[in-house]
């Protein structure tokens, strides 16, 4: 089975049988089962931007049955991509085993078919044809069996805040190297958010870095408080007890249009910089009328992710951000509640909560198949 979203109403989902894992494999192919995968806001948002960042190009869908008999194109759902843990379970190629281990991009599906090339001994991209111009950073799978410290108990974790917190480790370096917009404050929207409160973690850690300012919702407000990572927590009807005399620098993990807009008017000439992350209200994101669009940018981690590569090299990439995650996971598990689901089936019945944020910020949703 797979779960496809509809591209035109995220909230709506629908269940396909898939026949991938009775395919024959081509030389240099091989077969996996999903094992488990993460579901967070994060996904929405994959969704959301998907058609203009190519999200839904990773996982092709199956047709049903009757889609299939009168050769209708599929323009309408889509697979939403989640990360996760697969096994290699059939496998034509020769230099990757069955019963392989591997951490990285899924579709929401029982089996996939993918294509190895660029073997190394921890890791290894698909090379099939429809992500071969794709970023290369969802392209890669982590062959964790390889790993020194692999521990098959911190998997739910891995899945859970590894994308989040990447993300978050690409947004503390290029603030720090534009030296922070010459911001004096960051304020993060959606401050409840796992990929806010990875940066967070990040930059309480950074001495020299400006202090922070939370906005979240009324509802979750004493939940962010109680991180004790931010300066100042504010709930969204309280945006005027902001202090717009201080240069300051926004990162939206929300999409609100309307509340950027409120904030850009009040801070004024000193909204230093707004970077554009998440889409956590993505009902909402048509911009309000003071929104300052020249001193906004939409941000793409993985570009960020490849700069960083290429300044410090795949080894000192490495050592950089296994630092920063082990930091900045090691204190989101201190709050962390998980909720594992049984099967696709379940993750249908929960996403409209996932989809319109329903879900309590402090918990996880690992799905296992």
């Amino acid at each position: 089975m797979e779960l496809q979203i509809s591209r035109k109403n995220y909230t709506k989902t629908r269940l396909v049988s898939s026949s991938v894992q009775e395919n024959t494999l081509a030389d240099g192919e091989v077969l996996l089962k999903v094992d488990s995968f993460a579901l967070t806001a994060n996904n929405i948002t994959y969704a959301v931007v998907g058609d203009k960042l190519g999200y839904w190009q990773f996982f092709p869908p199956q047709l049903t049955v009757e889609e299939a008999q009168s050769n209708a194109v599929n323009d309408h759902w889509g697979i939403l991509p989640v990360w996760g843990f697969a096994d290699v379970v059939r496998s034509n190629h020769p230099d990757v085993p069955i019963g392989e281990r591997l951490f990285g991009y899924f579709p929401p599906s029982s089996h996939l078919i993918m294509q190895p090339s660029s073997l190394s001994p921890s890791s290894w991209i698909d090379a099939s044809v429809h992500r071969s111009k794709l970023p290369v950073g969802y392209n890669i799978y982590r062959r964790v069996q390889a790993e020194a410290n692999y521990d098959k108990s911190f998997e739910q974790y891995r899945m859970l805040l590894y994308p989040l917190h990447i993300t978050a480790f690409s947004l503390y370096n290029y603030f720090k190297t534009k030296n922070w917009f010459g911001a004096k404050q960051i304020v993060m929207l959606s401050a409840s958010s796992k990929t806010s409160t990875g940066l967070a973690y990040g930059v309480a850690n950074d001495k020299q870095a400006p202090k922070q300012i939370a906005l979240t919702s009324s509802a979750n407000k004493n939940m962010v408080l109680g991180l004790n990572v931010y300066d100042d927590t504010f709930a969204y009807n309280e945006l005027s007890k902001i202090d717009a005399s201080i240069p300051t620098l926004i990162v939206d993990m929300s999409g609100n249009g309307s509340l950027l807009s409120d904030l850009h008017e009040h801070l004024g000439d000193n909204m230093m910089f707004c970077s554009n992350v998440g889409v956590t209200h993505w009902e909402d994101m048509q911009p309000g009328p003071h929104f300052n669009a020249e001193r906004s940018e939409m941000f793409f981690a993985p570009s960020q992710l490849q700069a960083l590569i290429k300044e410090h090299g795949m080894a000192g990439f490495e050592q950089l951000s296994n630092a920063y995650l082990k930091h900045s996971i090691g204190e989101s598990a201190k709050w962390l509640k998980m909720n594992k689901l049984n099967g696709l089936e379940e993750m249908s019945s929960i996403f409209n909560d996932v989809c319109n944020g329903k879900v309590p910020p402090e918990v996880g949703l690992i799905i296992q198949l």
